[in-house]
């Protein structure tokens, strides 16, 4: 692959990274790229720069090594498997490679951890976090047939609106919160979240390690 030459990198090497973006020094283990891969493909996309330490200096690499090893990561573990697409950057000499991963079109994808057991990463700021079993189900909602409902013609259940009316005035609320305040099992809470999750009234977010349920 013929290298770019371009201040392109450097503009993106300035932002840091972030949702969106990762660095790597160098690639030498496909299946902790693949949770990369993952966590990007989970959320809305982005991208690795491979051949940058994470103070942003550009160390450089063997651009069809680095390519090789993310797509076996992308192909052999990621489940299911991922297209990346990638694009080299020559910079004072040095190559980096651009490694692009799209927003799945399958959710969940799914990668193996450092002892072979597989799990659903997602990205978050800078950093690929596990995904709670609340979080698996939204995402496998999202590949399923969307029904075109708008909040003003939907009727809540008490559950529902109890839900809606705590994220009004307090913000957030877990899983297990949401369990204790309307006395219902975990099956019954993970379902009403992904149902109102599908008609865009909410939405998840992490902090601070935990999943939180959010008014969008």
């Amino acid at each position: 692959m013929k290298p770019k030459k371009s201040h392109y990198i450097q503009d993106l090497i300035l932002e840091g990274e972030h949702e969106h973006q990762d660095f790597k020094y160098q690639i030498t283990d496909a299946r902790k790229i693949a949770r990369s891969i993952a966590a990007f493909a989970n959320n809305s996309g982005g991208h690795l720069l491979i051949g940058v330490k994470d103070n942003g200096n550009i160390s450089g690499v063997r651009s069809e090594e680095e390519i090789y090893m993310i797509e076996t990561a992308a192909q052999m573990y990621c489940r299911p498997e991922q297209h990346v697409t990638f694009k080299v950057f020559n910079i004072n000499g040095k190559s980096v490679v651009k490694a692009d991963i799209a927003e799945a079109d399958e959710k969940p994808v799914e990668a193996p951890d450092d002892n072979g057991n597989w799990h659903v990463y997602y990205r978050v700021a800078d950093e690929n976090v596990l995904a709670s079993r609340l979080h698996e189900r939204i995402l496998s909602a999202e590949t399923a047939i969307e029904e075109t409902r708008t909040a003003e013609t939907i009727t809540y259940s008490e559950r529902e609106q109890m839900l809606l009316d705590y994220l009004r005035n307090h913000g957030g609320i877990t899983l297990e919160g949401y369990m204790k305040l309307t006395h219902i099992s975990e099956e019954t809470a993970t379902r009403i979240v992904v149902a109102l999750h599908s008609m865009g009234v909410l939405e998840v977010q992490y902090h601070d390690g935990q999943c939180l349920i959010v008014a969008p």
